[in-house]
């Protein structure tokens, strides 16, 4: 283990090195916040009692989704991982003295990691700073925010070993681009709008699912709407997911490594 977290420091220091990108996300995430949250009011002001949310609830939501979108969001940030499967430098990989998962694995925590490391800090201070209604609070209680630390820990390790899917996929599609995954997961998980908002019959089937274990359940603990034993209830799902995604992935990878086929000399 000690080899893969050298790899996730050395990966987390280079990506630290891209400001100018970091700059311009986190202008863009601003833009999309208020546009969001502005798009939310109008609909707010029209009937406040014909959502599942509070505003302020939703206003938190939203802050947090975009300080943190780099972890929470099921996109993959490693383009180069799927340009080595289609072009066959995958073959330079299989020859290191490193479990293929594991290192894909670590890399994407790194990326993520050093994603948001760079981005969170201003959009919350930021964030914290604005005029009532579109201030962002801290919840009620500490509690609140313990149970809120665990979840997003266990939220980016589920998104990861997700990801890892998504370029597993690429061994039997041979395409660079395969949105759907990354497209249908964020919907899904509360990445549009909030899983709270969804009809009720298919809101419980999404929180029941990996999904739900995505960024729909940190970022609703933080703003009160899931506490207490319904908070814990998720963070088991979360755990549980966790494990399934992880042995899924090693199952397929071995699965698919089978049919690589290196050609030249």
């Amino acid at each position: 283990m000690r080899a893969y977290f050298s790899l996730l420091r050395i990966r987390f220091i280079n990506g630290l090195q891209y400001r100018a990108a970091a700059l311009a996300g986190i202008s863009t995430q601003f833009a999309w916040g208020f546009m969001e949250i502005l798009a939310f009011s109008a609909f707010y002001r029209a009937n406040p009692d014909a959502f599942p949310m509070e505003f302020s609830q939703l206003v938190q939501y939203i802050w947090l989704q975009q300080a943190f979108l780099g972890v929470i969001v099921p996109w993959s940030w490693g383009g180069n991982i799927t340009e080595t499967i289609v072009n066959g430098n995958i073959a330079y990989e299989l020859v290191r003295p490193m479990n293929l998962y594991n290192r894909w694995y670590f890399e994407s925590l790194a990326n993520r990691l050093a994603n948001a490391a760079m981005r969170c800090l201003p959009i919350l201070a930021v964030a914290f700073l604005l005029p009532a209604p579109f201030r962002m609070n801290l919840p009620a209680n500490l509690g609140g925010l313990g149970l809120f630390a665990v979840s997003l820990t266990l939220t980016v390790l589920v998104v990861s070993a997700y990801v890892i899917l998504d370029y597993i996929s690429v061994f039997y599609t041979m395409s660079r681009y395969n949105a759907i995954f990354s497209v249908a997961a964020d919907f899904l998980a509360g990445g549009y709008i909030p899983l709270s908002f969804f009809p009720a019959t298919l809101r419980r089937i999404l929180e029941l699912s990996p999904f739900g274990a995505m960024q729909n359940l940190p970022l609703r603990i933080f703003n009160g709407e899931i506490a207490g034993s319904d908070a814990m209830w998720g963070i088991a799902l979360q755990v549980f997911w966790l494990i399934v995604m992880v042995l899924l992935g090693k199952l397929l990878m071995k699965h698919s490594l089978k049919r690589v086929v290196a050609q030249g000399g």
